[in-house]
Order: C-alpha cells, then structure tokens, then sequence
C-alpha cells in the first residue's frame, strides 16, 4: 500500500479571472488530502461519499483519473481509500488535492514515472474533463507546493504570516459558477472584461507585495478584489459577513477564496490577531480554521 498526500490551496489574488487567461496568486496551505492505494482485484473507491466502482457521479476526479491512468498503464484493479482535512466544496482546492494525490498513488503503484510537471498537467486535463471549464491554478499548486503566480509559474517567496479560512458551510458548485461568470461576460463583454482585467492587474502589483512580505498593502489589495469579485456576482451574504467580521477584528486583508457562492473565504492576519479573527468569524456564523502555508506539494508519505 502507498499513501500519497496533496495540499489545498487558498487565493490571495485572481480566481474566475485566471480561467481568462489572467494572472492569479495562489497558496498551498496545510491542509491535506491523503489517497491510499494498493492493488486489487477490481476498482473500489472509499471515501466519506461512501463505497463505490468508477463512479463519475459520487466518485467523478478518483474515476476519472483512473481512466486517464489506463492511457499509461494497465489497472485491472486498485484499492482507493480517501481522507481528508479540506471541505469538499468549500474553494479550498479539494478536487484538485484528491486529483493530484490519486495520480500520485497510481504513478507509484504501478511505476508510471510521470514527473511532477505530468502530474500537474494531467491533474488539469482531469478537472477540464470533469469541471468543463478550469484553471490549472489549483492542479499545479497542489502538486508544487508553496506560493506561485499562475499561468506564468513563477514562484513566490513564503508567506510569513497566519492564514484564517473562514467555511460558510455552504456547498457551492464550481462549475456552475464558472458558467455563471462565462455567461455573464459574454452578455456584457464591455464590462465584465475590464473587472476580470483588473484582478489580473491586481495579481501584478500583488507579486512584489508578497515577495516583499508586505501583508498590509497585500490586504488592502485582497479587499478591493472582493469587491470585484462580488460584482460578478460569485458573492453571497454569508461570505460577506465573515470577510467583513475578519476584517472588523483586524485581519491584514479578506476576501471570497476559490469559486464563491458560498464555501470559504480567506483572511492574511498577524499572529498575535489570530485568536481574535477566528472567534469573530465563528461570532459571525461561520466555521474557523486557522493554518499556515506550505513549501511540500505532493508527497508519498509512506509505502507498506
């Protein structure tokens, strides 16, 4: 058996704007999802959504990459089982970790020898074949690790500060989201082009803040791209309320992280405000989860 283990993510800059062609920053943070994998005698994939075959209804990223797989070498059979500290649905990468670390099991198992940049690219191909519509933010990230500029994948220097996520609890579909925004722009191209545009500016000025580790002007840079965001319409009453509640108790910078409409958004906050942020974010009605950023992408943590 193997167990092999992908991060999430978090936004600080540029989610729907990078499915254009625009620029985003994005974070792996500590927050894991592990795949364990031995060989079988049949397909059988075990996670919290409960016990199935190639499934493309309960199980649509596990079978689809084991399909993918196939192209590679022969799987008669294999044994999935899933855990996993990131929310499904929650903006926080969870499709791209369980993705990254099934291929990174499967590469092992049966001796692909993909490399870390095949991995990644084929994370993507599985999520556009899924999704419809994706960036290749959340695959790269997830198998790289640390903090990087997307398309371009320049890496950035480690953020030195505390990472709040706030969860609504609120599924929300990123697919139907990305086609809310598709829509959207194509109904009035002359003004949604220019928002998504501007994220992708913000993403510019936002490198230097990062490799600067300049948190505040980072922040402020955060909340204006949560005002864009929300004029998008990918916003929600419930995220709102937890950015403003993280930013009322002294949060750097807040914003919606991932897709939106509900799921989670994302504080940067000083460590000595860290209790502070989180306990207004839980008074606001929401669930917090306090974490830091992380160098490891995908990892083979064990081999039995």
């Amino acid at each position: 058996m193997v167990t092999c283990s992908a991060p999430g993510k978090i936004y600080l800059f540029g989610e729907h704007a990078v499915v254009y062609g625009e620029s985003a920053i994005c974070c792996a943070v500590d927050l894991r999802t592990r795949v364990h994998g031995q060989p079988g005698e049949s397909v059988k994939i075990e996670s919290v959504l409960g016990k199935t075959g190639i499934d493309p209804g309960i199980h649509p990223y596990v079978s689809a990459v084991i399909e993918c797989m196939r192209e590679f070498t022969s799987i008669k059979g294999v044994n999935i089982k899933i855990d996993s500290d990131i929310p499904v649905g929650s903006g926080l990468g969870s499709s791209a970790a369980v993705t990254i670390a099934t291929i990174a099991a499967l590469n092992y198992l049966f001796d692909c020898k993909l490399t870390l940049e095949d991995i990644a690219k084929l994370g993507h191909e599985v999520e556009i074949q899924v999704q419809g519509v994706a960036s290749p933010t959340d695959t790269y990230i997830s198998t790289m690790g640390g903090a990087g500029m997307i398309p371009q994948r320049t890496k950035l220097k480690h953020l030195d500060c505390e990472i709040v996520i706030g969860n609504t609890g609120m599924f929300s579909s990123t697919k139907e989201l990305v086609v809310n925004v598709a829509n959207l722009r194509e109904s009035y191209p002359q003004v949604i082009g220019p928002i998504l545009s501007t994220i992708g500016s913000i993403s510019e000025i936002g490198k230097e803040l990062v490799n600067n580790g300049d948190y505040a002007s980072i922040g402020k840079l955060m909340n204006i791209n949560h005002g864009l965001l929300d004029s998008v319409g990918v916003s929600s009453i419930e995220l709102s309320s937890l950015v403003y509640a993280a930013r009322n108790s002294g949060a750097f910078g807040a914003k919606i992280t991932g897709a939106g409409g509900g799921g989670c958004m994302v504080a940067l906050v000083d460590k000595a405000k860290t209790g502070t942020v989180a306990d207004a974010i839980n008074a606001a009605g929401g669930s917090s989860i306090i974490t830091n950023t992380t160098e490891h992408g995908v990892l083979v943590e064990s081999d039995q």
